[in-house]
């Protein structure tokens, strides 16, 4: 009688754990519903993606987290990019300490 009720509970186990996986695509949290026209000081603005989807969108993500959609097409979110690209640019292209070249001294220790 045990092993019939260890048996029964296992196949509720597996069934709703492959049940769970069908149809449970999550869809992708950055979607953007609406386009704000309020300009964002880029100042502001951390770092940025640009999505494709139901509404095309540039997503940027402001120093405090928020998460602030704007239509690519406006001339200030070009700019924004713009910049926030060249930022991204000059920060990759900048050593850092660890990648300075650091002077060696040799000695004659013998």
């Amino acid at each position: 009688m045990r092993a019939l009720v260890l048996a029964l509970l296992g196949i509720c186990c597996l069934t709703a754990y492959v049940v769970e996986g069908v149809g449970s695509e999550v869809l992708e949290q950055r979607i953007c519903v609406s386009l704000t026209s309020r300009r964002l000081p880029v100042r502001s603005i951390k770092t940025y993606t640009i999505r494709e989807g139901p509404v095309r969108a540039v997503i940027f993500i402001t120093k405090r987290g928020l998460k602030v959609c704007a239509d690519p097409q406006v001339e200030w979110v070009k700019k924004a990019v713009e910049t926030m690209a060249n930022k991204k640019t000059a920060n990759q292209s900048k050593p850092t300490g660890a990648q300075q070249p650091a002077s060696t001294v040799v000695t004659g220790a013998r």
